[in-house]
Formats: structure tokens, C-alpha cells, sequence
């Protein structure tokens, strides 16, 4: 896959804070919301879909080298802080994607106002408690423990090497116990989920949805997708096989194929 030049990380101004935001490519705006352990850095699905999008990855508050919002005490506050920041840069309305707790962010904002996507997709979001098996701690394993549950063939990702193998640096200690830190701020209680978020989804009916799930994912069960499938009237749900948490990078081609027919 041939690298899309472009790429840099800006300070912008936004809601009243200071945020950092990656972004790259041409075309019309990709928000990308990212996980709970921080944004991984640019891969190759990155890549494929700034070809067609300008693609921006807002570092959440609290994450990387974005400032914490003291007023944002839970992912519904952050939720809100995200409306701003489209408001304020004029993106309504926006295509979204949203990774694990960054789905979680997305379907908030779209049980509050569905009007502000144009599309929405989400990748083994947290937030809804799973009917079958339980959203992985990250907090009793350590940050590496927990990165190595979330593929379910470490041998066979080759990027996954690229983002977390080899000997952890220092730098990326630090970022990932921040974000551990800030995830259990604003998630901790109840763990990675809020019960009334699945009945507010009925609001998003007329919002054109694309979930997408790993079967071997032991991070956040299927089950979890499923529900999110029923909770939004109209979506898609698209299960990878032999696939865990992080289908961008486990099976980046099907996954870029089908996120690009859907943003079309």
C-alpha cells in the first residue's frame, strides 16, 4: 500500500481548550475517535482511506499531548466536548468512526443528536453491557497484557508488531498509563458501558450505521456488537472471522473495502 503523504499533528482550538489533532489526506472530513489506550499512530487503513477522505484523529482529552478538560468527568461529558469540536470546526455532518471506547464517544453523540453524522462507523465500541461475556479489564493486566488479548493472531499482523512489538519504550509507557489513567477517570464506573445508552440509540434510526466486529474478539464480545445492532434501527452489522479487536490492522484490506463502500 503506497503511503499518502501529509500527515501532521496540529494544536487547534477548539470548545475552549487546546486539542491535538492528526490529520492527513483530501476530501470530505473522516473523524476518527480513537481507543482507551491512545491513538497508535498512523497504519496502513489510515493511509488507503485519506486517498478519499481527510482523515483527523482529535487525541482525546487527557490523551497524548492533549490537555485534560477538567468539566469532562465521564464519556457522555466527552460526548459533548466532541459536539463542540464539530461545531466549532464547521464538520457537520460528519462521517465518524469510532475504535473501542472512541465507538463508545461516537454513540453518544449520535444517541444525542444524529443529525450532527453524516455516516457512522463502529469498530468494537465498548458502551453497551454485552448480553454474553464480559468487556475485558484492562486495569488488573498490564498495558502490553492487554494490547496482546486484543489480536487474535499476533504472528499474522504485521502491524501489530509495527505499533506495540519489540521492547516498550519509556515514551510509550508514559502515553499508555495516561490513558489508563484518564479511561478510569471518565469509565471506571460502570466499567466501559452506561445502561441507558442503548435505549437512546432508537434515536439514531435514520443515521446510516456500520458496525463492525472481530468473532475471536476477547476485548469486547460479539455479543456487545450485536446488541449495538439491535439498539440502532436500520444498521449493519459485519462480522470478520478469525479476527479479534482490531480489525483495521488484522484484516486492513476487507475492513478498508468495506468502510470505503459504505462512506461512498
Amino acid at each position: 500500500m503506497a503511503e499518502t503523504q501529509g500527515w501532521q499533528d496540529e494544536t487547534v482550538q477548539v470548545a475552549g481548550t487546546e486539542l491535538v489533532v492528526t490529520s492527513g489526506g483530501s476530501g470530505p472530513a473522516l473523524l476518527v475517535l480513537h481507543e482507551e489506550l491512545g491513538h497508535p499512530g498512523i497504519t496502513s487503513w489510515h493511509e488507503e482511506l485519506a486517498r478519499t477522505h481527510t482523515v483527523m484523529v482529535p487525541h482525546h482529552p487527557g490523551f497524548g499531548k492533549s490537555p485534560r478538560v477538567e468539566w469532562v468527568n465521564n464519556v457522555r461529558d466527552l460526548a459533548g466536548f466532541y459536539a463542540q469540536v464539530i461545531q466549532d470546526r464547521s464538520l457537520a455532518p460528519a462521517n465518524v468512526i469510532g475504535f473501542s471506547l472512541g465507538g463508545w464517544v461516537a454513540a453518544e453523540m449520535a444517541a444525542a443528536n444524529a443529525a450532527q453524522f453524516r455516516r457512522l462507523v463502529l469498530v468494537g465500541a465498548t458502551g453497551i453491557r454485552p448480553p454474553e461475556g464480559d468487556i475485558k479489564d484492562m486495569f488488573i493486566v498490564t498495558a502490553r497484557a492487554y494490547l496482546d488479548a486484543s489480536v487474535a493472531d499476533m504472528e499474522n499482523t504485521p502491524e501489530f508488531a509495527k505499533l506495540y512489538g519489540g521492547e516498550q519504550t519509556p515514551e510509550q509507557y508514559e502515553a499508555w498509563e495516561d490513558a489508563r489513567a484518564e479511561t478510569a477517570r471518565i469509565a471506571w464506573e460502570p466499567y466501559m458501558f452506561y445502561p441507558s445508552l442503548g435505549p437512546l440509540l432508537a434515536g439514531a434510526k435514520d443515521l446510516p450505521t456500520l458496525i463492525i466486529w472481530g468473532r475471536n474478539d476477547d476485548v469486547v464480545p460479539l455479543s456487545a456488537g450485536q446488541a449495538y445492532n439491535k439498539a440502532i434501527p436500520g444498521s449493519e452489522l459485519v462480522v470478520f472471522d478469525n479476527c479479534g479487536h482490531r480489525p483495521e490492522i488484522e484484516q486492513t484490506e476487507a475492513f478498508v473495502d468495506r468502510v470505503r463502500r459504505f462512506l461512498a
